[in-house]
C-alpha cells in the first residue's frame, strides 16, 4: 500500500483481492468445522453473516479501515480454529 495515502487506489485493491478472497474462503471452511458447537441452521446464519460482512466490507475505500477489517477477519479465522465464537472484537 502506499504511504501517505488515505484513499485506495485500484492497484492497492488489487494486491489486497487475493488476500481477502483467501482470507474468505478459509472462514467460510471454518464454520463448518465439528469443533464449534452449532447446529446446522446456526451454521447457516453465520456464513450469511460472513458473507454479509465481506459484501459491506468490499465498499470501503480507506486504506486504514481495510487493514483494520483484514486484522479482524484473521483474528475471527484464528478463533475460529480454536473452535470458539468471536462475539466482540475489540
Amino acid at each position: 500500500m502506499a504511504k501517505g495515502l488515505i484513499w485506495a487506489t485500484a492497484e492497492d485493491l488489487a494486491r489486497n483481492r487475493g488476500r481477502v478472497l483467501s482470507l474468505y474462503c478459509q472462514i467460510l471452511r471454518s464454520l463448518n468445522s465439528t469443533k464449534l458447537p452449532m447446529n446446522f441452521a446456526a451454521r447457516l446464519a453465520k456464513k450469511a453473516e460472513a458473507r454479509a460482512i465481506f459484501m459491506l466490507g468490499a465498499e470501503e475505500e480507506s486504506l486504514h479501515n481495510i487493514e483494520d477489517l483484514v486484522d479482524s477477519g484473521v483474528y475471527a479465522l484464528s478463533l475460529l480454529r480454536e473452535g470458539e465464537i468471536a462475539k466482540y472484537i475489540q
